[in-house]
């Protein structure tokens, strides 16, 4: 803003265009790691993430850096998509649990710890450029761990590549992969590519449900990178670096919630499978985490709005972070792993799906935030998320009620109804 003279809503679209990005990348990187596997795809995606890094970092002017934030976005969004499916791929469903705790945490990391890192380094004075060079060494460290780390998961493409080595051992041409034998027109791959997505989440009210939940939690999550400066840094008079730290409960939140799943929830879940057992547990058990995350999302913001005047003491709005990040946490992972649980066959579409729309979320939210909390101050402003999400809180509950008809309705759920 300082060196180019834009505004402020131009800088916010800094934030916004790379979560837009997200809009644009799981409707190619989730059907396409279906026909060409995990591996080649994340390494095209993140290799491409790295290269928009540096150009961030060398952007001659705000139009030039403002692409590269979106392109940036879209590379990036091959892990958001692509991830779900991928510890299904690895993972059997009573361990799948576990590996999907750690996962939400992680990326749950990036939002916490981001403006830490970010405002320590402009109260140390450093050129904002070198914001994107740290980014760029970490994201050149993460694409070797990948490179050297992550084999191919998918099933049908592995089974392709059995398939092409029998081939050539035996001269036998009758060995073949069923992937291999699906139709590879263009129009048929651009439809898988750009359709499949939509057409799962526009005919299945089960994922409609959730995508909308999902949508509106990370938007606020967004929403809090314009909400606490106007809490903290202008009410409470903090400066960048101690603003950021503001984030920490947020992230301490998350981390409770993720140990909270892999020592109770998840044992909790490998009861039910022996008692289910030789069928598959039904997805609605997942559920549980979202009906104990609902209330608590609500509690959050009515906390963070009421204690949010200059006189009260910042540790009471900083700790409402604490369970507005548990609670987010136990939402997401109950949703994702019901989407994985429920979708199973066709799981990257119908992630990637989830994620687009929770993308436009994302990428719209910071752009009203600033104008909502300044109009109707922090109070009433989150008065009415907290209201937007005790409306939302029923979601979970009707799905554990009539969740299995609608899958046994379901032309891409078709899992057994519990007994």
């Amino acid at each position: 803003m300082q060196e180019w003279h834009v505004s402020a809503e131009v800088a916010t679209l800094l934030i916004a265009l790379f979560v837009a990005g997200y809009c644009v990348g799981p409707l190619l990187w989730g059907p396409l790691s279906e026909q060409y596997g995990r591996r080649p795809i994340f390494l095209l995606s993140f290799f491409g993430y790295t290269c928009m890094m540096v150009g961030s970092a060398l952007a001659p002017n705000t139009g030039a850096l403002l692409a590269f934030r979106f392109l940036s976005g879209t590379f990036a969004a091959c892990p958001l998509a692509n991830s779900g499916a991928l510890i299904a791929d690895v993972w059997d469903a009573g361990t799948r649990g576990k590996a999907m705790a750690i996962f939400a945490l992680a990326p749950f990391a990036g939002p916490a710890l981001g403006p830490i890192v970010g405002g320590y380094m402009q109260v140390a004075g450093v050129h904002w450029r070198w914001l994107f060079w740290v980014l760029t060494m970490f994201a050149g460290v993460c694409l070797v761990f990948i490179y050297f780390t992550l084999p191919e998961t998918y099933g049908p493409i592995i089974l392709a590549k059995k398939a092409a080595r029998k081939r050539e051992q035996t001269g036998d041409v009758r060995y073949y992969a069923p992937i291999e034998r699906l139709s590879t027109t263009w129009k048929s791959r651009i439809n898988n590519v750009l359709g499949r997505p939509f057409k799962i989440l526009f005919t299945e009210p089960m994922l409609i449900a959730i995508t909308l939940y999902m949508s509106f939690l990370y938007g606020c999550i967004y929403l809090l990178f314009e909400a606490f400066p106007i809490v903290f840094t202008v009410g409470h008079h903090m400066n960048a670096g101690a603003s950021g730290l503001m984030y920490l409960p947020l992230f301490g939140g998350g981390t409770f919630a993720a140990l909270v799943t892999l020592f109770y929830f998840n044992p909790r879940y490998q009861r039910y499978m022996a008692e289910y057992s030789p069928n598959p547990v039904p997805p609605e058990r997942r559920l549980e985490m979202a009906c104990i995350g609902g209330p608590m999302i609500v509690i959050a913001f009515f906390w963070f709005g009421w204690t949010s005047f200059p006189e009260i003491s910042f540790w009471a709005p900083m700790m409402s972070a604490s369970f507005l990040g548990c609670s987010v946490i136990l939402i997401f992972l109950a949703l994702m792993n019901y989407i994985v649980d429920a979708y199973l066959r066709v799981a990257a579409s119908a992630l990637a799906a989830s994620t687009v729309v929770r993308s436009l979320f994302g990428a719209g939210f910071p752009l009203f935030a600033n104008q909502m909390y300044e109009k109707l101050n922090p109070r009433w402003a989150s008065t009415l998320l907290g209201l937007i999400a005790l409306l939302m809180v029923p979601i979970p509950f009707v799905l554990i009620k009539f969740g299995p008809a609608l899958r046994a309705k379901s032309k891409y759920a078709p899992t057994a109804a519990p007994r």
